[in-house]
């Protein structure tokens, strides 16, 4: 059995996505809502950027992605984005990136 659950090691990855705008964590800003880790390795999460208009939600939403599926037992994510004007595209987006690999 592993130390620390797979909830815990998808925090500490968001942990360490930073905002370049500030410099705090997304975690910090409060900026990740409703996380959902199933034993199975399924993440479901809502980004809430900033702002409406945030200038870095795209890049912060691929960093999100990219920090979630590096955890080993993840097996999928789902990033659900709000209070966004173009949250149906970043969305759409998110989806169509690669996968990880079983």
């Amino acid at each position: 059995m592993n130390a620390i659950s797979l909830e815990e090691e998808v925090r500490q990855a968001l942990q360490k996505v930073i905002d370049p705008e500030t410099g705090l964590s997304i975690m910090r800003m409060d900026l990740i809502h409703d996380l959902a880790v199933t034993p199975d390795g399924n993440v479901s999460l809502i980004f809430r950027p900033s702002s409406p208009v945030c200038p870095m939600a795209y890049s912060l939403a691929n960093a999100i992605k990219k920090s979630v599926e590096a955890v080993g037992r993840v097996t999928s994510t789902q990033i659900s984005v709000r209070n966004y004007e173009r949250a149906d595209h970043l969305e759409s987006l998110l989806k169509s990136l690669s996968r990880k690999e079983p």
